[in-house]
């Protein structure tokens, strides 16, 4: 099937701001010198001293771990709203993220854990509180899967005491761990690296064909439990297959950069209104370009404005994010009237 023409701008706007994320900001590099710093490195010859730090160490895994978090997000969001048929129903408000942000955390205040430690605990977190939101919303439904009204109340239910353990936590930490603490809280990708981008690769390289596999039969399962079955797909497998690839989406990219605000929310809505239908790519492209451009201006524009600060991207998406979802409700009501 060939891709739409949203989807198609979509890649190159994201392909734009990633070139823009790697050549230009505080420190600037020319596309020769990008050239050849590439071809120094995969060659073996020698390296050009600064160009090559900038590039290799800094800008490119920034850009890639930002593409990749944006990816994962966008395309998590975008399976459970198209399952449960709900624009609610992201890992922001079932309680994915609160789940990983309380792991997180309780790892930097209580254990004191930094690195690689933080990011196990939040991946553990989110796991763990995706089952438990699993296994409350089966209950009632004679085993027959989880019913999309339960596994919402049932995850912003947890969410709010997760919340509510993260506070507490907070309150009871000093200022520089809780400083630490909400680095991470916010979503950033100041400490993204070739080797938390790697870890990433590998579990997309799993999950999005995963995704790309439990697209069709989701497709079917928009249309109804009975309809779907009629048309020989297993519901109960589809439904737990999507809710287990949503969950490793997000719970992979939140224990790499933090749980970012907003962009799994709104990667689905956006890419609907721009392709005209649900298209599990042009969701994941739409939370790539989100992050990457939400990030080149935390990077390159708040310093500009805010006397050098450099702000975590999760702050960026929160604050753009919040007047764009009440720009598409409003939308959204006019259209329906």
């Amino acid at each position: 099937m060939r891709p739409s023409r949203p989807a198609v701008l979509l890649a190159f706007a994201a392909g734009g701001v990633f070139t823009a994320s790697v050549l230009l900001g505080s420190y600037t590099v020319t596309v020769p010198d990008l050239w050849r710093v590439l071809g120094a490195h995969f060659s073996g010859a020698p390296r050009i001293p600064t160009v090559s730090f900038m590039v290799m160490e800094l800008k490119l895994p920034r850009a890639v771990t930002g593409a990749m978090v944006g990816a994962a997000f966008g395309l998590s969001g975008a399976l459970f709203q198209t399952l449960l048929r709900n624009p609610l129903a992201s890992p922001d408000i079932i309680g994915i993220s609160y789940g990983a942000s309380a792991a997180a955390v309780t790892a930097i205040v209580v254990f004191g854990a930094s690195g690689a430690a933080v990011s196990g605990a939040a991946l553990a977190g989110a796991l763990a509180v995706a089952l438990l939101i699993y296994a409350i919303s089966r209950r009632g439904t004679g085993g027959s899967g989880a019913a999309g009204g339960r596994l919402i109340l049932a995850g912003v239910g947890i969410a709010a005491a997760l919340q509510a353990v993260v506070s507490f936590l907070m309150t009871r930490s000093d200022i520089r761990t809780a400083a630490d603490a909400l680095v991470w809280l916010s979503g950033s990708l100041n400490s993204a690296g070739w080797e938390r981008a790697g870890i990433l690769a590998a579990a997309l390289l799993v999950l999005i064909p995963a995704a790309a596999a439990l697209a069709r039969p989701l497709r079917m399962v928009e249309l109804g439990d009975d309809a779907a079955a009629g048309l020989g797909v297993r519901v109960g497998a589809t439904r737990l297959g999507v809710v287990a690839a949503g969950v490793g989406l997000a719970a992979c990219a939140t224990a790499v950069a933090g749980p970012v605000a907003f962009v799994a929310f709104l990667a689905g809505p956006i890419s609907r209104r721009l392709t005209r239908r649900t298209s599990l790519p042009a969701a994941a492209l739409t939370g790539m370009l989100i992050v990457l451009s939400a990030d080149f201006l935390a990077a390159n524009v708040a310093p500009l404005l805010l006397a050098g600060t450099v702000l975590p991207v999760g702050v960026v998406t929160g604050a753009l994010g919040a007047p764009f979802l009440l720009w598409l409700l409003a939308t959204a009501n006019r259209k329906d009237t």
